[in-house]
């Protein structure tokens, strides 16, 4: 897709499109609203303004529409729209050996347990191994701390997949 025929989406298209990156319903209902976008960086600068003012309940949103790292049964069954983009986010997951990927279940258990929400990490590039170390570290956090830092992590996700999305003309 390019930015002119994103721009001239129906809202109902363009609401499926922008689920497709994030899935809070405030931050695609703005994302529709703001167009015209004059240009690829004026999308991903106003994705980011408009997620800078999400409220916890918005952050929740998003986050609930991942899968958990490594859970690629859920990745089929629940997370149908943003399938394709997953599937490429955690391909670090294929690589890695039964113990490291039960080691990393648990603590994703352990991680929602804890938060009540699931572990949020850009995982393009990075492998199980990488991404175990990270929840072990960040399960530590306060949940103030945790939910900014994921936020954090849910935007970079975000940027990705509007850079996936928009194909230059």
């Amino acid at each position: 897709m390019n930015l002119y025929k994103l721009n001239n989406l129906p809202s109902i298209e363009a609401k499926r499109v922008f689920e497709q990156c994030c899935t809070a319903s405030g931050w695609v209902q703005k994302m529709i609203e703001r167009r015209p976008f004059d240009s690829i960086q004026t999308l991903k600068l106003e994705a980011t303004n408009i997620w800078n003012t999400m409220h916890t309940d918005d952050l929740l949103e998003a986050f609930s529409g991942h899968p958990k790292i490594g859970d690629i049964s859920s990745l089929k069954a629940k997370f149908h729209n943003t399938l394709a983009s997953a599937s490429k986010e955690q391909s670090g997951i294929e690589s890695a050996s039964d113990s490291v990927l039960e080691e990393l279940t648990q603590y994703n258990k352990d991680y929602e347990d804890k938060f009540g929400f699931i572990f949020i990490v850009f995982a393009s590039g990075k492998s199980a191994e990488e991404m175990l170390d990270i929840i072990k570290t960040r399960i530590h956090n306060a949940i103030s701390k945790e939910i900014l830092i994921a936020a954090d992590e849910q935007l970079k996700i975000t940027q990705l997949r509007l850079d996936r999305l928009i194909k230059p003309k």
